[in-house]
């Protein structure tokens, strides 16, 4: 009942895979279409110093005329320098002053020395410093991005009015003192009496208004004007052959624009988002036909065609929010981002092909369509065949200096064409790139991940597990150095035949090198790491036996699980015996104690049966390596008969019915395990 559920489960997932399959790519269609901007596209491409290879351009309609950058900079400093800042008159400030003055004189002075009249002479003339100082104004200078010098316009606004000042008249804490100085050695007074309570006295009253003098900025800014000039109607813009001078690139400039403006406006945004809908519909219909057509295995996977969807779709969102925001250079973006990932997850193939469909749609919306796709093309290929046989990670920063290289001879090609002269070239325009590929490295954590949340074992790993330095293989050679020897000699013959048949070789080799990890828990049980005259077998029940036997799949998937092996490779320890007997101690119980009813499920693997070619093959070539080590005297013959009995005995058991395996394909796979094993024997064949 359980496998009737479980298998129609299976037909109902097949049944609705291509529906869910068009949907996954509807969705990813509107998410970009959604993402991108909506705005037409301008039918020519130029660049100041170019020559307009296009016929003569009349201006279909009148347009103003853009200022230049720098223009309008010239026109914003001009306005800015003709705000004055403001300041609020706190007229609190003086009378709370000037009557604390009054008591701290009194505190310090009740009894001077000095007559009553004089003393009350110094107590008027301290009043009077400070009243002509606060009625001038006491002002903090060289604050908020003003005027580095003491000398310029203002405005003073108390209340309802507003008078306007020159800081040069007015009195800053310093200037104060220096006032009080001098007037009390005028009057010859003793200034003991006075100076410190006078400069203990000081507040500015003149107090910077940032808001106000920021609002009033900000409205004179606006009103500045961002054209100079008309192109009339009928009026030549440029004559085919002529040179993009600096005058015509504004008028160009100032035409997309206006042409921008009008379509944005005026236009239907429909039609604009229906021609969005063709041209993305386009490419990520080729994509789709690509998998159909050269990865099917790809293809079939929904779960692996959301995740290249998701990459692309991901990609292009990221630009339409670049031009949302209006990064200051699209080049920024890490456009080789995509082909990196795509490369270590799939293949070469499939990275170029995705790359091209999205610089494709991409050039629609960046400037310099042309010299765009040059760029993001060429560096794109480059990293690519740059991490082709990628055996390290070490090789992503291999890759991105040669991307840097490929960015910055395309660079200084592009620039020697356009500007004609070395000294000319603008290098701060290389910065950007130099970003974009410090912002690639960002595809190591990516690509792992994407291995974890879409549950993907990239040849990156791949290559890590089959490195046997790794830790549980070095544990095995040292625990079990004869099922380690064994593992690498299941590797070579499992790859080899993989190979020839079609199928991923390196999880072959990382599964054939894990699969028996279990036999370290007690390895002397097993024949290959016994010493000669002893077996621990001989002492134990057959049914005990068995279970140690059996036993050996379970505790290497637990040893696997607790190392974080992928479950690609996991997948080769739980299905390298199947479901099949350990027949030894099996047809050794029945001949020793046939009287006696035995349960044959204690002799029996717990499955499951493998369900891949790549499992499949495993399960062949550990089953020929292992009986190939009880032939005494190996000959062609004896190695031939002995694979040909051991593929049909699992094609009796029924081992191989979900693994894909086709009959030609068993016929490449024996005549493979013959010819290497003859090679391992050193078994001479007659001519």
């Amino acid at each position: 009942m359980a496998k009737f559920s479980i298998s129609r489960q299976r037909a109902v997932l097949r049944k609705y895979a291509v529906a869910v399959k068009f949907l996954m790519i509807l969705l990813s269609v509107f998410l970009i279409i959604l993402a991108l901007p909506k705005q037409t596209k301008f039918r020519y491409e130029f660049e100041k110093g170019r020559i307009w290879n296009q016929k003569d351009l009349v201006a279909p309609y009148n347009f103003a005329i853009l200022k230049t950058s720098a223009e309008l900079e010239r026109d914003q400093e001009a306005v800015l320098q003709n705000v004055a800042p403001i300041y609020q008159l706190n007229e609190n400030v003086q009378p709370q002053q000037i009557e604390g003055y009054i008591n701290d004189f009194n505190l310090k002075w009740p009894n001077s020395g000095l007559p009553e009249k004089q003393r009350l002479h110094y107590l008027d003339v301290g009043r009077v410093l400070l009243n002509r100082v606060y009625g001038t104004g006491l002002i903090t200078l060289g604050i908020k991005n003003q005027p580095d010098t003491d000398n310029y316009n203002i405005t003073v606004a108390n209340k309802n009015t507003a008078t306007t000042k020159n800081t040069s008249g007015l009195y800053t804490k310093e200037k104060a003192l220096a006032y009080f100085e001098q007037e009390l050695t005028l009057q010859n007074l003793n200034k003991a009496y006075l100076l410190d309570l006078l400069q203990n006295r000081l507040q500015n009253n003149l107090l910077y208004d940032d808001k106000l003098t920021n609002r009033l900025k900000s409205s004179a800014l606006e009103n500045i004007s961002a054209t100079e000039g008309m192109v009339q109607k009928d009026e030549v813009i440029i004559t085919k052959g002529a040179v993009i001078n600096d005058e015509v690139y504004q008028k160009l400039l100032s035409y997309k624009k206006y042409f921008e403006d009008s379509a944005r406006v005026n236009g239907n945004r429909r039609l604009v988002f229906f021609g969005q809908f063709l041209l993305v519909g386009l490419t990520v219909t080729l994509l789709i036909v690509f998998l159909q057509m050269f990865r099917k295995d790809i293809y079939q996977d929904n779960r692996l065609v959301g995740l290249i969807l998701l990459v692309i779709t991901a990609m292009l969102a990221t630009l339409s929010w670049a031009i949302h925001i209006q990064l200051p250079n699209l080049y920024y973006i890490p456009y080789c981002i995509v082909p990196i990932i795509i490369r270590i997850l799939f293949d070469t193939r499939l990275a170029l092909n995705i790359h091209l469909l999205v610089i494709l749609i991409a050039g629609f919306y960046v400037p310099n369509s042309f010299e765009f796709a040059f760029y993001e093309i060429t560096a794109g290929m480059v990293s690519i065949y740059s991490i082709k046989n990628l055996l390290r990670r070490g090789q992503f920063l291999t890759s991105a200096l040669l991307i840097t290289i490929t960015y910055l001879v395309t660079f200084l090609g592009i620039s020697f064409i356009r500007e004609g002269d070395i000294y000319n070239i603008e290098w701060a325009e290389f910065f950007p790139f130099v970003v974009s590929v410090m912002l690639t490295l960002l595809a190591y954590p990516m690509i792992y991940a994407f291995e974890k949340v879409f549950l993907i074992t990239s040849d990156l790993t791949l290559i890590e597990l089959t490195n046997t330095n790794a830790t549980l293989l070095r544990e095995m050679a040292f625990k079990a150095p004869g099922t380690f020897q064994h593992s690498l000699q299941v590797a070579n013959l499992a790859e080899n035949a993989i190979f020839s048949i079609g199928g991923n070789a390196l999880l072959v080799r990382a599964g054939a090198l894990y699969h028996d990890i279990g036999k370290m828990e007690n390895p002397l049980y097993f024949i290959e790491n016994q010493t000669a005259g002893f077996n621990p077998h001989d002492k134990l029940p057959y049914e005990e036996s068995a279970q140690i036997i059996i036993r050996h799949v379970r505790k290497g998937v637990e040893l696997a699980e607790k190392a974080n092996l992928p479950n690609e490779v996991i997948n080769f320890i739980r299905t390298h015996h199947g479901n099949t007997r350990v027949d030894y101690f099996y047809q050794s119980f029945l001949k020793n104690f046939p009287e006696k009813f035995i349960d044959e499920n204690i002799f029996r693997y717990p499955g499951p049966i493998p369900f891949s070619k790549e499992t499949g093959v495993l399960m062949l070539a550990d089953s020929v390596e292992a009986a190939s080590r009880s032939i005494k005297e190996p000959d062609a013959q004896s190695i031939s008969d002995l694979v040909d009995r051991i593929v049909n005995y699992k094609l009796s058991q029924n081992q191989l019915k979900d693994s894909d395996i086709t009959l030609k394909d068993l016929e490449t796979i024996k005549q493979i395990f013959k010819r290497m094993l003859m090679s391992i024997y050193h078994v001479r064949i007659d001519y």
